[in-house]
């Protein structure tokens, strides 16, 4: 293999055995790497990047598994909302954005804001005596599930990155929402791979998925995802919420600078 599939690999294991234990594949920071470092053209890094979610899924969620943690409601309500959606998204960055500028403004806007409002939220004291919000009604989650599997589509996330932090926001346990969210990736990875492998044989471009990086970066990421999940119990969600929001945010900003320059 060449320097670039190692790096490939490299990466994808050291990124999943850090965002797995809170319900993030790792393709959200997977994806700066693949534009900036890896040379992956625009918009094939969307497909690399789903396809690097579905080689690597099965790792954090094989581990979830044992504990019965998939067996909750809120993976099934997930996974039936983000389908649907990650397929639009798979059109709309086909055909609506495929520019590589308009793609760094899309990482800047939902990476910076989700950045600093996780890392506000992860220091912010807790005040006692307040109750504990309550879950998201079944509509509400569709809603939610819908629109980050659009947002998924076009990013190549998968939208675990973005499921994570709202619902952990809104008090749900990070036992419940690692699983769910993780599980709602892989899916949605599966479908929108496939979606950009149809669309690549009616549009011009780069835009079906590079099978050998995407596929070296998520054996690495198979291998971290299982670690990290089987760490959970042991490290302490705050200090991996600050690192998450730490990181979403410096990577939204890189890519907000070289959009303005």
């Amino acid at each position: 293999m060449d320097a670039t599939i190692w790096a490939g690999l490299a990466a994808g294991l050291l990124i999943s055995a850090a965002t797995a234990p809170v319900g993030v594949s790792g393709a959200v920071f997977l994806l700066p790497v693949q534009l900036s470092v890896l040379g992956v053209p625009s918009p094939a890094v969307t497909p690399t990047n789903l396809l690097f979610n579905v080689v690597a899924g099965p790792g954090a969620l094989w581990r979830y598994r044992a504990g019965g943690a998939l067996r909750d409601p809120l993976t099934r309500r997930l996974v039936r909302g983000t389908l649907p959606g990650v397929v639009a998204g798979a059109v709309i960055r086909v055909f609506v954005v495929p520019g590589p500028a308009v793609f760094r403004l899309l990482i800047a806007v939902f990476l910076l804001p989700m950045g600093l409002w996780l890392c506000l939220r992860t220091g912010a004291p807790s005040r006692k005596g307040t109750s504990r919000p309550a879950e998201p009604s079944a509509r509400s989650l569709a809603g939610l599930a819908l629109a980050v599997g659009v947002i998924g589509g076009i990013y190549g996330i998968g939208g675990g990155s973005l499921l994570g932090p709202v619902l952990a926001g809104r008090g749900l346990p990070m036992a419940r929402v690692a699983p769910a969210a993780l599980a709602a990736t892989f899916a949605t990875s599966v479908v929108g791979a496939l979606t950009y492998a149809l669309l690549a044989t009616v549009s011009p471009g780069d835009v079906a998925p590079d099978w050998e990086l995407g596929c070296a970066c998520g054996a690495g990421g198979l291998i971290g995802g299982y670690l990290g999940a089987r760490l959970q119990p042991r490290l302490p969600e705050p200090a991996l919420r600050l690192l998450l929001g730490t990181l979403a945010t410096a990577v939204g900003a890189v890519y907000a600078a070289q959009v303005i320059v």
